[in-house]
């Protein structure tokens, strides 16, 4: 039977999680990219909510308190986190300097309006990485918003988990529902170079932002 306290830890789950990745980041991007080109923006948005479900269980479970208990991990997961979203503006910068008249993907290939689309483990293996290296998944979902799930007493904790699923599985169709809607005017190549000039200034930024929160963290 559902209770009072089950909505309020439901709720609890869906506020906070919405709260945390409603931003501009790697992921948001990535997704917002393949609604607007069409290519398996499904698979791109179940991925999106798993990862999310499975990282704040596992911060729920435990891992919170384990990440928060080794500066070294910590330290070396943050700097490998900079270094990859430094390559992922680069390459961002890079698309956005080619001569226009073909909209690139987000490895680089033409877009699927000038070419065959991409294969779906071709896209989902470009998610999984900028999932799974981006050190703001972690701190976000694991250290965060698990730390406060593992707050909750007995099976409240897997309900606060279940309001967080929800909270990303609302948040990423909408930004794909927002993507199909900019089709049209990404039909543009220009477009295009737009958004990935916009990318990349704001991967650069997010890198030296964890770069610069490394002395603060330190190695042990």
């Amino acid at each position: 039977m559902w209770t009072t306290s089950m909505t309020s830890t439901w709720l609890a789950g869906f506020t906070v999680c919405l709260s945390l990745i409603v931003s501009i980041g790697a992921q948001n991007l990535y997704v917002l990219r393949q609604a607007v080109s069409g290519e398996h923006v499904r698979a791109c948005v179940a991925w999106c909510v798993v990862s999310d479900a499975l990282l704040i269980g596992i911060g729920v479970a435990g891992m919170a308190q384990v990440l928060g208990d080794s500066p070294t991990l910590a330290y070396y997961l943050t700097l490998g986190g900079a270094l990859f979203l430094l390559a992922y503006g680069l390459m961002a910068l890079w698309r956005a300097a080619m001569p226009a008249g073909a909209a690139p993907a987000a490895d680089g290939t033409a877009a699927p309006s000038n070419a065959a689309q991409r294969g779906l483990w071709r896209v989902l293996g470009a998610l999984v990485v900028i999932t799974l290296f981006n050190p703001h998944v972690y701190l976000d979902t694991v250290v965060l918003v698990g730390s406060i799930g593992a707050r909750q007493d007995g099976s409240l904790k897997w309900i606060f988990v279940l309001g967080a699923a929800c909270a990303s599985l609302a948040w990423f169709v909408m930004l794909a529902s927002a993507g199909r809607r900019l089709q049209t005017l990404f039909a543009k190549p220009q477009a295009w170079r737009v958004m990935d000039g916009f990318t990349g200034v704001m991967m650069l930024a997010l890198a030296w932002w964890v770069y610069s929160g490394l002395d603060s963290i330190g190695a042990a």
